[in-house]
């Protein structure tokens, strides 16, 4: 069966204003009626998290699936990801050319992910990593490159909600806005 995730991972959060930025995130979900302020044990992985609020609802597509799990909030270095798989293709922020990792038969492509694998391993361990675009040999931030269905998100801030319904446009608009307009991603996927 599993449990199933989205986590909203904002790409612009530093090292020096997660925290702050998490508390004015969490301030708005709370006053939203989306989460409660409270931290009880519904989350995976974690010691506690923010159950849902009374007006949950105005954050999924989808009201009649409830939600069964909570909010965990998530500072410091981080690579977020979709949890099973892989991701099958990386896009360069130069060229948007496409570095496949497997095949359309989904056949892994001989040494195509050993760069992208040591970049994420060096932005895990230091905050920095950059890698080289197979077209157009220019070298990219790796944090600036996009992933197959947004499979990997890079950050210092993630709020990840267990077992909701899908959210709708709407709510995480209105998340980045309690965010400062930073730029979201959302990261969903099941362990």
């Amino acid at each position: 069966m599993g449990n199933y995730f989205q986590t909203v991972v904002d790409l612009d959060a530093t090292p020096t204003d997660a925290r702050t930025l998490a508390d004015s995130g969490l301030d708005w979900l709370v006053r939203e009626g989306i989460v409660r302020a409270e931290l009880t044990d519904c989350v995976l992985g974690a010691p506690s998290g923010h159950p849902p609020g009374p007006s949950w609802a105005k954050a999924v597509d989808q009201e009649d699936w409830e939600p069964s799990g909570g909010l965990a909030i998530e500072t410091g270095r981080t690579v977020f990801h979709c949890g099973q798989g892989d991701p099958r293709f990386a896009v360069c922020p130069h060229c948007a050319g496409r570095a496949d990792f497997c095949t359309d038969r989904l056949e892994e492509i001989e040494g195509a992910w050993e760069p992208f694998g040591e970049a994420i391993n060096a932005w895990s361990d230091t905050g920095s990593a950059a890698v080289t675009c197979p077209h157009c040999r220019r070298t990219g931030d790796l944090t600036a490159w996009t992933w197959s269905d947004d499979y990997f998100a890079l950050g210092y801030l993630g709020f990840e909600f267990w077992d909701w319904p899908d959210f709708s446009p709407g709510f995480l608009e209105g998340l980045s806005r309690a965010l400062g307009g930073h730029r979201t991603v959302l990261i969903a996927g099941k362990l």
